[in-house]
């Protein structure tokens, strides 16, 4: 993903959307005329965790967590108020929007289009992207509406270490209000693997580098060595459950857009919260976009490293979650479109 430097989305960023499309074309071809790759794949576990799934999710978490100075932290009091609207809307309001809202698409407006099974996965797929605010992406969405990219790092570094703490008890509590039922040990385990080790090796990196090389050297240089880094490890990893899901995905074709549905309109509202809330407080437009856009994006390889922990490859809450990534991109242009042409309604920046 783009790095905190860059003003504007990049090459691969810009059409993850055609890219997720045509891995999940190639996976679903492997998965049908060559189904002893997923067999072999397969075999590969431990915990219930997929250990080439695992290398390939650290590929995508280890170069989002270099990005984040937790340095930046001691600046949590430079304008609070942004802060405050941030963690309200992640972590008070976001994974319970998402839950309600696709709690009354999957089991009440498309009750006859799909299975009540499916409609559990699905929704569990949903709960995992609504307790897991985006951690790297948002610096591109912050630097196309011209966000405050300082100010932005701390919004990320305090969320990171909020997930810590929130992510398993909220996505337990939600899952179990689904009647689906909770691994645990697996889903702690799941946070140990894809957010806990990546952070602590991200902030070692970080200081190691800095401390031999200087944070120029570290910011400009040595974090773009990873940026196709990421992207390679996020559509392997797509290509690989794509094989997984085939037969799912050919039978019922028309889930992929039902799904979607939901996920498009929670994106929506928590972007409106948390930006009407900025104008309500009255913070600059620097601010306001990228709280804005911290919400309404996930982190979404998150999402689906646990979704494949938790419930497997082949599951549908693990589609769900790879839907997510689908819808992103396009979702979040529009939004950055909006905020662009709404910049006056907030106060100067400075």
């Amino acid at each position: 993903m783009s790095g905190k430097g860059k003003g504007k989305i990049g090459f691969f960023e810009k059409y993850l959307t055609i890219w997720v499309a045509l891995c999940m074309i190639i996976g679903i071809f492997i998965g049908k005329w060559l189904p002893s790759i997923p067999t072999f794949l397969n075999k590969f576990e431990y915990a219930k965790v997929s250990i080439p799934i695992a290398l390939l999710i650290w590929l995508m978490v280890y170069p989002m967590m270099l990005k984040v100075d937790f340095q930046s932290i001691k600046n949590v009091k430079k304008n609070p108020k942004g802060l405050f609207v941030t963690w309200v809307t992640n972590w008070l309001i976001k994974p319970f929007t998402m839950f309600g809202i696709a709690w009354f698409f999957f089991f009440v407006v498309f009750k006859g289009l799909i299975p009540i099974e499916l409609a559990k996965g699905y929704l569990a797929g949903a709960i995992l992207l609504g307790a897991a605010p985006c951690t790297a992406m948002v610096f591109v969405w912050s630097h196309l509406t011209k966000g405050d990219a300082s100010y932005t790092v701390v919004q990320v570094a305090t969320n990171d270490l909020i997930i810590l703490v929130a992510f398993t008890p909220i996505v337990a509590f939600l899952l179990g209000v689904s009647g689906v039922s909770i691994p645990w040990d697996t889903l702690i385990l799941s946070v140990v693997l894809f957010v806990l080790i990546p952070l602590i090796a991200g902030i070692l990196t970080r200081h190691l580098i800095t401390k031999r090389r200087g944070v120029t050297y570290f910011e400009k240089e040595f974090i773009p060595k990873f940026n196709q880094v990421t992207i390679f490890g996020l559509l392997l990893t797509l290509v690989i459950i794509f094989s997984f899901q085939g037969e799912m995905i050919l039978a019922n074709p028309l889930h992929i857009v039902l799904i979607s549905i939901p996920l498009v309109i929670q994106t929506f509202l928590i972007f409106f919260i948390a930006y009407f809330s900025s104008r309500y407080f009255k913070l600059p437009y620097n601010i306001a976009a990228p709280a804005g856009m911290i919400g309404a994006s996930n982190f979404f390889e998150l999402a689906v490293a646990v979704a494949i922990a938790l419930f497997g490859t082949q599951s549908p809450a693990a589609l769900a979650t790879t839907v997510g990534v689908l819808t992103e991109v396009p979702v979040m242009l529009m939004l950055v479109a909006i905020a662009n042409k709404t910049k006056h309604w907030f106060p100067d920046e400075g």
